[in-house]
This record gives structure tokens, C-alpha cells and sequence, in this order.
């Protein structure tokens, strides 16, 4: 089967309401996802910065065109710009699916800076710098005490929000509700939002390997073969949440480190967000979609997964406050990854435009 042979994949978005998007912007890739019957992608700083890297030939070229137009620009800035030309060219592609789905997908998901994580102010301001890219971005914004303020203010400003740095039941809902309050903010005034198309993320496999690693770090004995169904628990408690609330924002599944993660999400009026080699193993498989969603873990997996404190406190809708969401082992662990990444990139280009003698 080649890469554009009908699979599993644009059966299951032929099937049911779930949706597939792009975990990247590199549009070889996002093009072959739209094949697969993709209708959204994303982009964040280790994306945008492994992108650039791959594609050297391209990006090195475009980076020193950046600086040669912008001469007081430091490194952060030129590689911002890099990142805003990469996401409106994937948000080209996806135009048509945003035209059918009236906003609700075709969407490119940018995020905003996470050196801003402290600041909700800057979060939800860059959030509305980057809407106005193109009509079809969807702005990431994480799910702690300062992004659920950003992820409101920006909301109600008209940009829709896709919730990051999220890995909880509680996050999933505290964040849901703050989409919730801008939408009726601009209810109230009379603006528009029939065509936004807010989602809200569970970083399944994050979760998954968090609690692997407090599963070695304390000792706990049980199946190991549970800890592939906790971020699977996880987002089937948040869609049912969801789906009992009314809530207008949709659950997204990131973060893949299975194929269930795909699977047993099917037949959801949700987004998966898989990375592309993702997407060509399940295409390259026999494998036959079938709606799963409402299928409850097991029982036996679900009591295993009971004897760790770390995987009821992602459960339970009340297992933490909004002010432990920041704490929380995954949080940290992802937002120094950005963190990382936006160094990383300063360094990249500073490399381009100061080279080495």
C-alpha cells in the first residue's frame, strides 16, 4: 500500500464524525495527512524547530532573507518570523477543508510563545496577533492558572483557542469552561461566534509517560500493560464530560505513543491529532475502524491503574486545583520542553546569520 492508497484512515473520517489532524507543519507531510482526509495540523516550537532543521535547503535561505529585511532583529524575532511564514503556507493547504467544515476545522494551530507562560496579558495578546494571520489559525494557549485567564480574554477577543500543556480531566473542564465564558461574553455584545472553532487538547501520551515514570520512581507493582489505557481513560471521561455539558469546544487527542490512541477514540465527535509516522502505520494496516468510544476501559485495567495517587489526580475531575495544574509533573516537563525549543531555535538561526569562523 502506498502512501495514498485508501487505509484506515480516510475510512475512519468517511465513517464517523472524529477527525484527523496533522501533528506538524511540514507540508510534505500535512499534504500526504489532507490525502489521508486530514483537516487540521499544528505547528508549536519543537515542531517549528525540527522542522527548520529537516529542511535546511529551504529554511537557511529564507532565515537570512529575514534578517537581511529586519537589520535590528535579534534571534528571537527572525525565528518567530520563520515560524509565522511555515504556519500560514500549512494554513494555505487547509482552506478548502476550512471553507467546508465553516471553520470548524481546516484550522493551523499556532502556539503562542511559552516565555510568555507568566503573562496572560502578552498570551492572549499574541493569541489575537496570530489569528490575524490567516482566517483558519487556531491559536495554542497551555492550561495552567495564567493560560486559562489568556485562553477567556482571548476567546472573547475572537480567537479560537486550542488548549495545550493540558494532560488532566480537570484541566480538560476548567479550560472548557473558560472557552465558555468568552463565547457568551460575545454572545452578549452581539459578536460573532458561529464560525470559531475552539478544541481543547489531552496530551494522552505525556500522561502516559509520566506515570510510567512515577510507577519506576515509587515502586508500584502492577500490570504494566495498564499504563497503555491511562491517558485513554483519561479522554474518554473528558468527552463524556463534554458531551453531558454541552461544552461548544471539542476534546483533541495529542501526544501519540500507540495506536489506540487513534482506535478506541473513533466514532467521537472529537479531533486526533496524530504525528505523521503515526498516520502510516495505521494506513498501512488491515486494520477496520470501528466506533469505540464508548466502549469503557476495562475494569481490570482501570483497578491497576487505580493504585497510582498521580493517575486519580488526572482522572477525577476535582483530583486538583487550577492553581496545582502548573505543578503538575507533565506541566513542568512540557513547557521547559518549549521552553527548550525556543532556545534551541535562537541558537539555529544565530548559527545562519553568524556563522562560525
Amino acid at each position: 500500500m502506498n502512501d495514498f492508497t485508501p487505509g484506515p484512515l480516510l475510512t475512519a473520517t468517511k465513517s464517523f464524525p472524529t477527525v484527523l489532524w496533522n501533528d506538524s507543519s511540514d507540508l510534505d507531510e500535512l499534504r500526504q495527512s489532507i490525502s489521508f482526509g486530514g483537516v487540521g495540523a499544528t505547528c508549536n516550537p519543537v515542531i517549528a524547530y525540527t522542522t527548520i532543521s529537516k529542511h535546511p535547503d529551504i529554511w537557511n535561505d529564507r532565515i537570512r532573507a529575514i534578517a537581511e529585511a529586519n537589520p535590528t532583529w535579534g534571534e528571537s524575532e527572525i525565528g518567530w518570523q520563520a515560524v509565522k511564514d511555515m504556519s500560514v503556507e500549512a494554513a494555505k493547504l487547509l482552506e478548502p477543508a476550512f471553507e467546508e467544515h465553516k471553520g470548524r476545522n481546516g484550522r493551523l494551530s499556532m502556539q503562542t510563545d511559552p516565555r510568555f507562560h507568566r503573562d496572560a496579558k502578552k498570551i492572549a495578546d499574541q493569541a489575537v496577533e496570530f489569528s490575524e494571520l490567516a482566517p483558519n489559525i487556531v491559536v495554542k494557549i497551555p492550561a495552567t492558572k495564567t493560560g486559562l485567564e489568556a485562553i477567556e480574554d482571548a476567546t472573547y477577543r475572537g480567537v479560537s483557542v486550542n488548549v495545550t500543556v493540558s494532560f488532566t480531566v480537570a484541566q480538560c473542564v476548567r479550560a472548557a469552561e473558560a472557552i465558555e465564558r468568552g463565547l457568551k461574553r460575545r454572545e452578549e455584545e452581539g459578536l460573532e461566534v458561529a464560525n470559531m472553532g475552539p478544541v481543547v487538547t489531552l496530551m494522552v501520551g505525556r500522561l502516559d509517560d509520566w506515570l510510567k515514570s512515577v510507577v519506576a520512581r515509587d515502586r508500584i507493582f502492577l500490570d504494566p500493560s495498564a499504563l497503555e489505557w491511562a491517558g485513554i481513560a483519561a479522554m474518554k471521561k473528558t468527552y463524556e464530560i463534554f458531551q453531558e455539558r454541552g461544552f461548544r469546544a471539542r476534546p483533541l487527542v495529542a501526544a501519540f505513543r500507540n495506536v489506540l490512541q487513534w482506535s478506541q477514540f473513533q466514532g467521537a465527535d472529537m479531533v486526533v491529532s496524530p504525528p505523521f509516522k503515526w498516520q502510516e502505520i495505521i494506513n498501512a494496516s488491515d486494520y477496520e475502524p470501528v466506533a469505540l468510544i464508548d466502549e469503557p476501559v476495562s475494569e481490570y485495567y482501570m483497578e491497576q491503574l487505580r493504585r497510582i495517587p498521580e493517575f486519580l489526580r488526572a482522572y477525577e475531575e476535582d483530583g486538583m486545583t487550577v492553581e496545582e495544574f502548573e505543578q503538575f509533573g507533565p506541566t513542568r516537563k512540557t513547557l521547559r520542553q518549549f521552553l527548550q525549543a525556543d532556545a534551541d531555535l535562537d541558537s539555529l538561526v544565530r548559527d545562519i546569520i553568524v556563522p562560525a569562523p
